[in-house]
């Protein structure tokens, strides 16, 4: 309970502009929010600037921790997390080595949590793709149909399906730095039959 005054009382200094309640304020949680940052972003200078970030809009916006809503260590968290997260959709190279490094490495939550971010990703991706080869394009590779089955489903030949999926694929990859990992496990031969 002392702590969390003191959390408070340096909160509303650092908005009155003292520059030692900032210092003390970083002094104590830097540690906590680099290492949440690194887990995430997976790398160390992305989450120095991470932590940059943070601490700059807890100086710039010292108003925006609300007591009410949980400790300052629980509001520190959640904006880590956004913020790495902002750094990881911004930095797409960066995702694709955190999600490989996480595919070889991890399991659990993390590893869960960076799956469904690939899944986002690759969902923005595909709203740009023509509707048709976005349709070849999910039934082929997120309901694991083969081409003949989606062939019949989308009333179209086979080899109509196969440019649909190969065009796709192709304006996928224009999106270059996102599907380096797509060509390795899932192939366009992998469900052909």
């Amino acid at each position: 309970m002392e702590d969390r005054r003191k959390d408070l009382e340096l909160l509303e200094k650092i908005a009155e502009g003292s520059r030692a309640a900032f210092d003390r304020f970083y002094e104590k949680y830097a540690p906590m929010v680099y290492h949440i940052a690194l887990r995430i972003v997976g790398d160390e200078v992305e989450a120095e600037d991470v932590s940059h970030d943070v601490f700059l809009e807890i100086l710039q916006k010292p108003h925006q921790f609300d007591p009410k809503r949980g400790s300052v260590q629980a509001f520190l968290a959640v904006k880590t997390k956004s913020r790495s997260l902002d750094r990881l959709r911004k930095k797409r190279d960066l995702l694709v080595s955190r999600l490989e490094e996480a595919a070889l490495t991890e399991k659990g939550a993390e590893f869960d949590f960076l799956r469904q971010l690939e899944q986002q990703v690759i969902i923005d991706a595909l709203t740009h793709l023509p509707e048709e080869q976005r349709q070849a394009i999910i039934h082929f590779y997120f309901h694991g149909e083969t081409q003949r089955e989606i062939a019949a489903a989308m009333n179209k030949p086979l080899g109509s399906v196969k440019s649909l999926i190969r065009y796709g694929l192709r304006n996928l990859r224009k999106q270059k730095e996102l599907f380096h990992w797509m060509g390795a496990g899932r192939g366009e031969e992998q469900h052909e039959a």
